[in-house]
């Protein structure tokens, strides 16, 4: 047996911040220390944070990186560790994985497969490394090799894959394993999104089985730059079996896995493998040696721990309410702000919202102590001994009443921000409101009304309630969270400068239809741990609605749109499917057989054309966070023109395709038979 320590963090950084990503990197090197961890795998590019941007392009930001890695070697005596920054080399920057060995920088492995999908864009600021190639590279006093290159440390083989490089058909793993590789170390950034752990997982078990090795997978957490979410998903497997699997989705700044593994147990499962084909060309050139001494210590057996809240039956529930949790609390904090305010309206969107945070301060409290909270958002939170009390500190809730708001909403939004501890005000814009309004008819000559003006009247409350809210948040120093979801967003169903007001959007990743069933599961059951807000039955007993027509016109969401359970298919087909009208409508007449033609080329059409429509509105959101591949959030995922031909004469096939199907189903006209 030749059993050794290893372990991976998972580090919440943020880009640029030298002092905290430093001070993290080096608390979690002392931990695995003193866990007596020989290697330790730490995430990509977890110096400078992940999220740059085109900061990587600064030759300062650059020197500064090569800077704070000096700065890191003394912290590393006695151990191997591996640490993410960008390098210049050649003219061009890398995505590089630096492995230090005893103090000492013993080489470079430059990213070979870049994440160009998605949120990712990482070909804007780096080269892609090409297999089999390496150079030398001088770094301070020495020289070291960059590239394709691997390493032998103390007589045991150590190589990389970063990232994208496992998510490939060709991995570089496989090459590594026929130059007997027996440890794979994975430096990654890989974002959050529902389900994603389980992809996770079966590339890292399947990368130690096929490649009979020890595989060490670490990753970033947290709200690392604004948009991403990070859940901290870190592994440890050997020969095809997870050893280690770290908590995912925590608030601490840094979490360390470890275990301890078997050299030996996998060199042997390799030798025994029929599949496996050395490379025995010989040629070494790029394997970099260093002496290094492991120390002995005593096998163990594996234990992997996983979270009650993962086997969940509700754990896209459990997921989204503990992501969007930790999001929010790392906004708060590096930001710099010293709280939230929302406009409750007594709605589903807006009690969303503010339970969130209701569930950020209930998740902080139950992993962080109120000293270490205070640290983390740098003001003192006082006394706050539950969920309630640090809510009160950290969100306040305004109910902004017009003549077209009703007594049912005044009472939700009453319900909700007492059940979660918030500051709650009452106040009524409709003189502000009336005054907008008389304002514009004694310069335009006439009086407005709703059968003309019904879209100016609705919208001008939405506005007429940003201004009080927005002052509120300055007066606090405060984030003022805006309250719009997806599918508004996709249809255009949202004010700008209304109810899109804010500097951060929390819910405009996920659809109405998932916020209805969580709002209810929320007031049922509740995440594990966190408990039910059984005050969201007067939010939940209601149907959506705006309130900005008069109470008479019982003004509904779905009654301005169609069914949101529809509206949400139809978006997923049309944007994140890009299929076409009449691939959208044939998709429908299976999933709504009760449904007419006619209805359900309304449906189609409606949405294609608000969606065309309304893009300048998504362009103008508030950053929202990203949660799964239906994301809209143009700046990150969902690229659409501001202008454009508005799908007309895909419309105009749909409706003669659905004419000539009404035809066709059509019985034929019975004739009278002759005498």
């Amino acid at each position: 047996m030749k059993p050794i320590r290893v372990a991976a963090a998972a580090l919440n950084q943020t880009p640029l911040d030298w002092e905290n990503n430093v001070a993290n990197i080096v608390s979690a090197i002392e931990a695995a220390r003193a866990d007596n961890v020989s290697v330790l795998c730490l995430p990509e590019l977890c110096l400078t944070g992940y999220g740059c941007e085109d900061a990587f392009h600064s030759n300062g930001v650059l020197e500064t990186a090569q800077e704070m890695l000096f700065r890191l070697l003394p912290h590393t005596r006695q151990m191997v560790v591996s640490v993410g920054l960008p390098v210049l080399y050649a003219g061009a920057v890398f995505n590089a994985a630096c492995l230090i060995v005893n103090e000492r920088i013993i080489g470079l492995v430059a990213k070979q497969n870049l994440a160009a999908d998605g949120i990712h864009y990482e070909p804007r600021w780096f080269k892609a490394w090409p297999a089999g190639v390496f150079g030398m590279l001088r770094i301070g006093e020495q020289a070291v090799p960059i590239g394709d290159v691997f390493f032998d440390v103390g007589g045991i083989k150590i190589g990389f894959e970063i990232c994208e490089d496992a998510w490939v058909g060709l991995r570089p793993g496989a090459s590594l394993a026929a130059r007997g590789a027996d440890l794979i170390l994975n430096p990654s950034a890989s974002h959050f999104a529902f389900k994603k752990h389980a992809v996770r997982h079966r590339f890292v078990l399947e990368g130690s089985r096929a490649f009979n090795v020890t595989y060490i997978y670490s990753n970033l957490v947290g709200n690392e730059s604004g948009r991403a979410i990070f859940d901290g998903d870190v592994m440890i497997a050997s020969a095809g079996q997870l050893v280690a699997r770290g908590p995912r989705l925590r608030f601490q700044p840094f979490v360390l896995t470890a275990a301890t593994v078997d050299i030996e147990a996998t060199r042997m499962q390799r030798a025994r493998s029929g599949s496996f084909e050395p490379d025995l060309d010989g040629d070494e050139s790029d394997l970099f040696c260093a002496e290094f001494n492991w120390p002995e210590v005593e096998l163990t057996e594996p234990q992997v721990i996983v979270a009650p809240w993962e086997e969940s039956e509700h754990v896209k529930f459990e997921e989204f309410t503990r992501a969007v949790s930790l999001a929010l609390f790392d906004y708060l904090r590096k930001s710099r702000a010293r709280g939230f305010v929302v406009s409750l309206s007594g709605g589903v969107d807006s009690a969303a919202v503010s339970v969130l945070v209701w569930s950020m301060a209930k998740l902080a409290l139950g992993e962080l102590s109120k000293n270490e909270i205070s640290s983390l958002l740098g003001f003192d939170i006082g006394p706050a001994g539950n969920a309630q009390e640090l809510t009160s500190q950290l969100l306040t809730t305004v109910y902004q009443s017009t003549r077209n708001s009703s007594a049912t909403t005044r009472n939700a939004a009453e319900a909700v921000a007492t059940a979660i501890g918030a500051q709650h005000y009452d106040w009524d814009v409709d003189e502000i409101n009336q005054r907008y309004v008389q304002t514009v008819e004694t310069a335009i000559g006439r009086d407005l009304n709703w059968e003309s003006d019904d879209i100016s009247l609705q919208n001008v409350q939405a506005r007429s309630r940003s201004p009080g809210v927005w002052m509120l948040a300055n007066l606090q120093n405060a984030l003022l969270l805006a309250t719009s979801n997806r599918s508004e967003a996709a249809v255009g169903y949202a004010t700008m400068d209304g109810d899109t007001s804010g500097g951060l959007a929390p819910i405009a990743g996920i659809d109405k239809a998932f916020l209805r069933r969580w709002l209810k599961w929320m007031e049922k059951e509740g995440p594990i741990g966190l408990g039910a807000i059984g005050a969201l039955t007067y939010v939940n007993q209601q149907s959506p609605t705006a309130e900005l027509r008069p109470q008479s016109a019982a003004q509904t969401d779905e009654g301005d749109l169609m069914p949101y359970e529809a509206l949400d298919k139809i978006e997923r087909f049309a944007i994140r499917d890009k299929l076409m009208p009449i691939e959208v409508f044939q998709h429908l007449k299976v999933i709504y057989p009760e449904q007419s033609h006619d209805t359900l080329v309304a449906w189609v059409t409606k949405f294609f054309r608000l969606w065309c429509r309304n893009q300048w509105k998504r362009e103008r959101f508030a950053p929202s966070f990203h949660l799964d591949d239906e994301s809209l959030d143009p700046k990150t995922w969902c690229r659409f023109p501001i202008l454009s031909g508005g799908y007309e004469l895909e419309l105009t096939r749909l409706r003669d395709y659905v004419a000539q199907q009404n035809n066709t189903q059509k019985p034929p006209k019975q004739t009278k038979k002759p005498s």
